[in-house]
């Protein structure tokens, strides 16, 4: 097996010029991982390459082109497109290529199937706060990935976020917890304001504070490691507005839905899987 390349000599392909490919090679350049001019992107038109073109990146037409001149490539496609694209490429797939795809739904095995038997192949499942470099990402590797070539996608994407290597069978979870995660987040944090609203905060000022109340308890979790139920006791004081409150959303009904919906989120995610 060919060694992993080393991240400052790396050249990087996208195929599929999507914003999730946008948000990922922004993130891999500003943290001075790759340059600029060593990312190459493909896509069939030139209105997403533009982007990658502001970047500083190289862009064309070709996908061929892309596994051509890198050796690290996200397939960063649709799910129904990504088949085609991997028989198009196919042919020009090297030992030296590492193939990366962030497309849901599509199995490592069916990935393998579609390309030359020894080929390195990784899933990668991001989700959108990767936009701004706080994603939360996890991967699995195929048969004949490594460590070396797992260390080097971790290495590039926590430029991005967090990613941590899991079994495949947690990425559909993943995509439920939080890929769809960020919907459910924005919901309550929606929701969040719009009890302030109610209660005469004006609209704006509701809905920062809400965003910051998330990113701040967000951080606190992450960087203290606590449990959540630690920290939402250390708030409790016995007959004060707080556990009123808990007791007002346990009346409703939060946690068994909160619950419920990355239940059916990852069913769903399955049943994509399985299509």
């Amino acid at each position: 097996m060919a060694a992993a390349t080393a991240p400052g000599s790396l050249r990087v392909g996208f195929v599929g010029a999507g914003h999730m490919a946008e948000a990922i090679a922004q993130g891999i350049i500003r943290a001075g991982k790759v340059e600029a001019q060593h990312v190459l992107a493909s896509a069939p038109t030139d209105r997403n390459l533009c982007r990658f073109l502001a970047l500083g990146c190289q862009t064309t037409h070709s996908n061929q082109e892309v596994l051509q001149s890198c050796s690290l490539i996200f397939f960063a496609t649709k799910p129904h497109i990504l088949p085609a694209v991997l028989a198009e490429v196919a042919p020009v797939v090297t030992t030296e290529h590492i193939l990366v795809s962030m497309a849901a739904g599509v199995s490592l095995s069916t990935l393998e199937e579609l390309l030359p038997p020894t080929a390195r192949v990784l899933r990668v499942s991001p989700n959108l706060p990767c936009v701004v470099q706080e994603g939360a990402m996890v991967m699995a590797r195929g048969r004949h990935a490594g460590s070396s070539e797992v260390k080097l996608l971790q290495t590039l994407l926590e430029a991005c976020g967090q990613c941590e290597e899991v079994p495949e069978a947690h990425v559909d979870i993943h995509t439920g917890l939080s890929g769809s995660g960020v919907a459910f987040v924005c919901t309550f944090s929606e929701a969040l304001a719009e009890g302030a609203i109610k209660m005469g905060m004006p609209s704006g000022l509701a809905h920062r504070i809400a965003a910051q109340t998330l990113l701040g308890t967000a951080k606190m979790l992450l960087q203290e490691g606590q449990h959540p139920a630690q920290l939402r006791t250390n708030v409790c004081t016995p007959g004060g507005t707080t556990i009123y409150g808990l007791h007002a959303l346990e009346q409703g009904g939060l946690r068994a839905a909160t619950m419920s919906a990355v239940e059916a989120a990852t069913c769903r995610a399955k049943e994509l899987s399985r299509k």
